[in-house]
């Protein structure tokens, strides 16, 4: 269902509205869109580079049959305690050679400069690099993660999908439907909520160093259902990119049996814009057999003011003149919201 026609309804009395109900025809048309967005190519199509050395790291550099050379500190020592600082100019020092600008420099090409320049004090050097120490390149989280702290870039490349586990999404608080990735100055919007499903790409999606990825809370993606219904409340997105009206019945615990008309049951979408256009009001009748059906394919949307109205309604025009005011209301404190967190 991507497509987000409008659909001419049954028109009302009420100049303000338009009333439209959801038959099977209503939902072959895509009224009910998902927020599903592709990814840009720039981000599939990008590879990482080999491994550069930068300022923190520390290096290993073994000098076969050099034992000084290559564990100044001992051979009993760990590794780790003969690891060389790069210092944070981007230089180090190392014996015979002097003081060598390394950052920046790939693992092979600081091999090869250590080879030639030893290669006048040592005959035939066979010279190794390898980091014991990353430090110099981290991705960064911020956002609806269990765990914030930068990741370190390595010299096996990230994928989008490895560095989302490490900091553990929040299942309660997050909205991956909008996680953001900045890049070199550009903010690039994906919808990872299909995480798991065999649609995935976040395994596809290398990142680099300096990257930063920002999910988003889902406070500010909220549906409100009110009436005759058990508990009536707002309902977050949670980590869904869609929801639907079956799915927000249900969070509030369906209808109340008692008081409901099972007949009435509204979906209000643009209250807060009467102005200027017309809201779009979504009945569906709860009691007939495809009810359930029909529900659980109607995609509702943020700011969406789902209403169970109670038995014994039978006058439209009145009914819209006391739930629209709040409906209005609603919606419009639901759109600052979520813009001024945008």
């Amino acid at each position: 269902m991507s497509s987000d026609r409008l659909v001419r309804g049954t028109p009302t009395d009420n100049s303000h509205v338009e009333l439209v109900t959801i038959t099977p025809e209503l939902l072959a048309t895509g009224q009910a869109a998902t927020l599903n967005a592709g990814v840009p190519d720039a981000l599939l199509t990008f590879q990482p580079e080999p491994y550069r050395i930068g300022p923190g790291d520390s290096l290993y550099i073994t000098v076969w049959e050099h034992p000084e050379l290559t564990s100044p500190a001992g051979m009993q020592q760990q590794t780790q305690a003969n690891g060389r600082l790069v210092r944070s100019d981007g230089t180090l020092f190392y014996p015979y050679i002097g003081i060598l600008k390394v950052s920046g420099l790939t693992l092979e090409e600081l091999r090869e400069m250590i080879t030639s320049k030893l290669a006048k004090f040592v005959e035939r050097p066979q010279v190794d690099v390898n980091v014991v120490g990353f430090n110099s390149q981290h991705v960064l989280f911020q956002g609806a993660f269990m765990k914030t702290d930068p990741q370190t870039i390595t010299a096996v490349p990230l994928t989008l999908g490895q560095a989302m586990g490490f900091a553990t999404v929040n299942p309660d608080q997050a909205n991956l439907s909008d996680l953001i990735l900045s890049r070199d100055g550009h903010d690039y919007h994906l919808d990872l909520s299909t995480f798991g499903n065999g649609q995935s790409i976040a395994k596809d999606i290398y990142l680099k160093p300096g990257d930063r990825l920002f999910l988003p809370y889902n406070d500010t993606k909220e549906v409100y259902v009110m009436g005759e219904v058990v508990r009536p409340s707002a309902v977050s997105f949670r980590t869904v990119a869609d929801l639907s009206l079956t799915q927000a019945l249900g969070r509030v615990g369906g209808l109340n049996p008692v008081t409901s008309s099972g007949r009435e049951v509204y979906v209000i979408r643009g209250a807060r814009n009467l102005e200027n256009t017309r809201a779009k009001v979504f009945q569906l009748d709860a009691r007939s057999p495809e009810a359930f059906a029909l529900g659980d394919e109607f995609r509702v949307r943020p700011g969406d003011v789902v209403f169970v109205g109670a038995a014994g309604i039978t006058r439209w025009n009145r009914f819209l003149s006391q739930l629209l005011p709040s409906a209005s209301i609603i919606s419009t404190a639901a759109a600052a919201n979520y813009s001024a967190t945008h």
